[in-house]
């Protein structure tokens, strides 16, 4: 795979509002399978947590019901407006042991390490994730908990084959690996692990997989190329009129029923493993 060496990848879809609201909309159609993963890994009452790249909260929120009242999750990212907006949703919950904060967790400092630090779709993002993994791992207690959740949208398909369905996950594709993010990366996690000096995770792989009208792939996939639209169209990938934001979806829809087939997701790929006590 390409790596980009040449120049930093960027959050391609953005941190306005409407994006903020589709990563709820994902975290509740992805919510089961990182709870799963979580429960898993170990994640547990009373442990102290690190969410790596909070955006809306939805990952923190899931962690902070495991951890219960007597526990504590802390989510933190780059962008301002995510922060503010998790906030808000935190108080708006009235969930009291979770709070996020602005930054870079690869490059800040805590007060105290975490008993566990957790990511869902953040790594893919890092310059160099092997690096990051290293650095973040600095905050977690000896035995402590490493979990990342990294997609591998290659395992994305219909059969048969959906044009409308197939020409979106393409648009995704090309948009994504052209702002540098690595698309497969929940495939490279173990060996991601090992070098970052960690053992070598335990792994699972969810997927959502369904056909008829009411699969949530439709809508999912639809709004991944809204927020990716005006970076598609910059990067002469795909322009408004050929993708037809507003009916995306239900034709999407449309042809898989007519088809009578189905869509798989892409893969979503967990790892977890324990920070050791030499390190």
């Amino acid at each position: 795979m390409e790596t980009h060496a040449s120049r930093q990848p960027f959050y391609a879809l953005g941190h306005s509002e409407q994006e903020l609201q589709r990563l709820s909309r994902q975290g509740q159609a992805l919510g089961a399978f990182t709870r799963q993963l979580f429960e898993e890994a170990g994640i547990s009452r009373g442990m102290r947590v690190l969410d790596v790249g909070c955006g809306s909260g939805d990952v923190a929120f899931l962690a902070a019901d495991l951890v219960g009242p007597s526990g504590e999750v802390v989510g933190v990212d780059r962008e301002r407006r995510a922060v503010d907006w998790a906030n808000a949703r935190a108080i708006s919950q009235g969930k009291t042991n979770v709070n996020f904060v602005e930054g870079d967790p690869a490059e800040m400092d805590f007060d105290q390490k975490f008993d566990a630090i957790v990511g869902r779709l953040v790594l893919m993002y890092y310059p160099d994730p092997v690096g990051a993994l290293r650095k973040l791992t600095r905050h977690v207690r000896p035995d402590g908990l490493i979990v990342f959740q990294e997609m591998d949208l290659a395992n994305a398909r219909s059969l048969p084959v959906a044009p409308v369905f197939e020409r979106s996950m393409t648009w995704i594709k090309q948009t994504l690996n052209a702002t540098g993010a690595r698309t497969q990366l929940g495939l490279e996690l173990y060996p991601v692990f090992i070098a970052a000096g960690l053992p070598g995770p335990s792994m699972r792989i969810d997927a959502l997989i369904g056909g008829g009208p009411n699969s949530a792939a439709y809508e999912i996939v639809a709004d991944v190329v809204q927020s990716l639209l005006p970076v598609m169209e910059k990067l002469n990938i795909a322009s408004a009129t050929e993708v037809e934001i507003s009916t995306l979806a239900q034709r999407m829809r449309d042809e898989v029923v007519a088809l009578k087939g189905m869509v798989v997701s892409a893969g979503f790929i967990g790892a977890w493993s324990r920070k050791q006590h030499s390190d």
